[in-house]
């Protein structure tokens, strides 16, 4: 690579009509965007259907507490392997690993549809959380590469608004799709768009991408260079092409063979079954009653296991070269963590069923992690990447992500404590918060071009702060009034969509093009710990109060007052809420108050 070239955005500059920007750069943020607000989507599209699922998986609702993993699931794969995801992205193109991540996200979609059984629904919704949660570090690295600094707020707005707005829509999409299909509908349709989501980045080349794509070509195979020519020399170049060809085929032949009796097993046609002739194959192995543990289950396996070792040569020295231990370490880290508290109910309980033993689980992954960034010659977060304003960014990220826990959880409970409130008319009052984020989200983008990101994020969750005090004295009944209530929700999300755009811009610019894949990552993954670590501790201090609010009440039975106290334990999530984003305004001066410089680098 030579020097690197500075391109100013002048007008009437030559090349790109947008000298900021290169050509198609527009189309691949739109279809990558979309793609985020699917898979956004996705974290809640089943909450309408989940009773209809666990049917379908031959549960009724006397066991719906089961059926949780299937939300859980997809919440496990969609953080847990987000640093390994934004590592690879800094080792291969970008493009590569949206498709690569699309591609999961298709598996994932029609292993769900097609099951039957609440493990392989599970395993399915974990494929869909892997693909879905990788697309996003991806798309804000890719908005680094095409777009420069002073430049990114706006694309960088839009990835946020999309994400958030993809939350919003998520259990609308899920009902309007079960008024046309059964619950199966969804998860074709999410197939079907991801495939033509999948074309759109694979057509879609921008410049700066298929630079990307020829760098990353070539730093795979300097290392081998002289090794490859010195075998060409030993072995005739037909031979070793004869070779690969025929590995090629193979894996092909696999591939397919693992997909067909994969298919064959989870479908299991009744005319197969039901065959005297062919239904042997189906036969579940001993006691099981599994479809996977029948001999086409088991072809399928070993078929996919022969596919893992014919191809392992092309995948696993970048996989390595990414820090794959180290990426297991955290990946048990964050498992533990959200399996932890996403599997308990946050009104009655702080840890879920699991959290004794997956805790202290957690930790001793922390600790390997922590040994092995220290020992590792190539660790999974480069050494000297969290520096500058990336650790402020990441830090605004965690408390931001408790903020919009708090609302989000709390504000249906508080709802829910009016007598005759629905579940479905205490989500409805949400949406006034959600909708609310994505246009700050926008907003705030806009405001980059002319603010630093320390000018754009403080005010706006100094606001986000207010409003959450405000409405930490919200009393029972407080949401039948929409008037200040709604414009307190309202301005909550605002606020909070105003700091988006910053806080990744902020990241991006303190960091290099080798590295724009694994900083945007460590802020996705910051946002979802304080989600999941916030609305733990502010649910502990909440049951706290409940409680003593409990024990002093006269008569314990009075279901009124004891309503009331429920309303204290609301009340203190949102203080609590209020001084985390309060923190969160002061933290964001860090992010610096000039408007980040505007040049471009290349290559």
């Amino acid at each position: 690579m030579g020097a690197t070239p500075t391109v100013t955005a002048e007008p009437g500059g030559t090349g790109s009509p947008h000298p900021d920007r290169p050509r198609g750069a527009r189309s691949l943020l739109t279809v990558a965007s979309v793609a985020v607000a699917l898979a956004a989507a996705d974290t809640y599209v089943v909450v309408l259907a989940l009773t209809d699922m666990m049917a379908g998986a031959g549960l009724g609702i006397e066991s719906l507490q089961k059926g949780t993993p299937i939300i859980s699931g997809f919440l496990l794969g969609y953080i847990a392997v987000l640093p390994l995801i934004g590592r690879l992205a800094d080792l291969v193109s970008r493009r590569k690993i949206l498709l690569a991540c699309l591609g999961i996200f298709v598996i994932g979609s029609l292993i769900t549809g097609i099951a039957v059984e609440l493990p392989v629904m599970i395993g399915g919704r974990f494929f869909q959380g892997l693909g879905g949660g990788g697309l996003v570090p991806a798309t804000l690295a890719i908005v680094a590469d095409l777009w420069p600094p002073g430049r990114r707020g706006m694309p960088l707005g839009i990835v946020g608004a999309v994400q958030e707005l993809g939350s919003v829509l998520g259990p609308l999409l899920g009902a309007a799709i079960l008024l046309i299909s059964d619950w199966r509908g969804i998860f074709w349709m999410n197939a079907v768009l991801g495939v033509a989501f999948m074309l759109g980045v694979w057509l879609i080349r921008p410049e700066a991408v298929a630079t990307d794509d020829r760098e990353s070509s070539t730093d795979r195979e300097a290392p081998v260079d002289g090794a490859a020519r010195a075998g060409a020399v030993t072995a005739p170049a037909s031979a070793q092409q004869r070779r690969s060809r025929l590995v090629t085929v193979l894996a092909w032949l696999t591939g397919l063979v693992a997909v067909g009796a994969g298919s064959l097993a989870l479908i299991a046609p009744e005319s197969l079954t039901t065959s005297v002739e062919w239904g042997e194959p189906f036969v579940p192995f001993g006691d099981s009653t599994s479809r996977v543990m029948t001999p086409v289950g088991l072809a399928a396996a070993i078929a996919l296991v022969l596919l893992v070792a014919l191809t392992a040569r092309r995948w696993l020295p970048t996989l390595l070269q990414a820090d794959v231990l180290g990426a297991l370490f955290i990946a048990v880290a964050l498992g533990a963590l959200v399996l932890t508290f996403s599997s308990a109910d946050p009104a009655q309980e702080v840890l879920g069923p699991w959290g004794l033993w997956l805790l202290p689980v957690g930790g001793l992954a922390v600790i390997a992690f922590a040994v092995r960034q220290r020992t590792a010659a190539n660790p999974l977060i480069a050494r000297g990447v969290v520096h500058g304003k990336v650790l402020p960014a990441l830090v605004v990220s965690l408390l931001v992500g408790t903020a919009i826990v708090a609302i989000v959880v709390d504000v249906p409970l508080l709802a829910r404590l009016t007598e005759g409130t629905s579940e479905t008319e205490a989500a409805f009052v949400l949406v006034q918060f959600l909708i609310a984020v994505p246009v700050g989200a926008v907003i705030g983008g806009l405001l980059l071009k002319r603010l630093g990101p320390g000018l754009v994020a403080a005010p706006g969750l100094a606001v986000t702060a207010a409003a959450l005090w405000g409405m930490s004295g919200w009393t029972r009944g407080a949401l039948d009034e929409p008037g200040m209530s709604t414009i307190l929700l309202v301005v909550a999300g605002f606020g909070i969509g105003l700091a988006i755009a910053p806080v990744n811009d902020a990241a991006l610019a303190d960091s290099t093009h080798s590295t724009h894949g694994t900083v945007s990552s460590l802020v996705v993954v910051s946002r979802m710990v304080g989600m999941v670590v916030g609305l733990a501790l502010l649910t502990a201090v909440g049951l706290r109060r409940f409680q003593q609010e409990v024990n002093a009440l006269p008569d314990p039975s009075d279901s009124e007052a004891l309503l009331d106290a429920a309303v204290v334990q609301v009340q203190t999530v949102f203080a609590g809420a209020a001084l985390a984003t309060l923190a969160a305004a002061l933290i964001a001066v860090a992010l610096g108050w000039h408007r980040v410089r505007h040049t471009r680098a290349l290559s």
